[in-house]
C-alpha cells in the first residue's frame, strides 16, 4: 500500500519505484548523458553541425576570439582534438583563424557570419532536447537535477585537477 502524505491522502505512485544505490550512478548518468548527446546531434543535423560542434560555437558566442588552447580548456578536451575540430569548422564555413593583433605568434578563432547564424538553431536544438529528456520533470526537480549535475561535476573536476597536479610532482 502506499504511504500516505501529511494530509492523509495516499501518495501517486511514481513511474519507477526501483531502489538505487551509489553503484547504479556512473551507467545512470553515462547512458543519460549518452542519450542526451544523440538526440541533440540528431536535432543539430539540419543545422549541418556535427556532436561537440555546437560547445565550440557557444564558446565563441560568449566570447569571440579565443585560442584553440583556450578553447581546448573551457570544453574540457585535449588540444589536438581541438585543432582538429576547429580545422573542421573553419572547412565548413562556420570559423575562421587570424593571427592576434597584439601578439602574431598567436592564433586566435572567430565565428563567420555563418557561424553566429547557427547559434539560433544551437539554442533551439539543445532546448527541444531538454524539455524531451524533463518530460514530466516539476521545475523544482528541473532545478534540483541541474542542482545536483553542477555538484557531480564540481567535484569530478576537483579531483581532475588533484589528479594533475600529482602528475606533476
Amino acid at each position: 500500500m502506499g504511504k500516505k502524505h501529511k494530509d492523509g491522502k495516499k501518495r501517486k505512485k511514481k513511474k519507477d519505484q526501483t531502489e538505487y544505490t551509489l553503484v547504479d550512478l556512473s551507467p545512470a548518468l553515462t547512458q543519460a548523458a549518452r542519450s542526451m548527446r544523440t538526440v541533440l546531434s540528431r536535432n543539430l543535423l539540419e543545422s549541418g553541425l556535427y556532436a561537440g560542434q555546437d560547445g565550440v560555437i557557444l564558446s565563441l558566442a560568449e566570447s569571440d576570439g579565443m585560442t584553440a588552447g583556450g578553447l581546448a580548456q573551457k570544453l574540457g578536451v585535449k588540444a589536438p582534438t581541438m585543432t582538429r575540430t576547429i580545422g573542421r569548422m573553419e572547412a565548413q564555413g562556420f570559423l575562421e583563424r587570424k593571427p592576434d593583433a597584439e601578439d602574431a605568434r598567436l592564433t586566435k578563432v572567430y565565428l563567420t557570419e555563418l557561424g553566429r547564424g547557427s547559434v539560433k538553431a544551437i539554442e533551439l536544438a539543445a532546448s527541444s532536447c531538454d524539455k524531451l529528456a524533463t518530460l514530466d520533470f516539476s521545475e523544482k526537480e528541473i532545478r534540483n537535477l541541474v542542482r545536483l549535475l553542477k555538484a557531480v561535476d564540481a567535484n569530478l573536476q576537483a579531483e581532475a585537477m588533484h589528479a594533475d597536479e600529482d602528475e606533476e610532482d
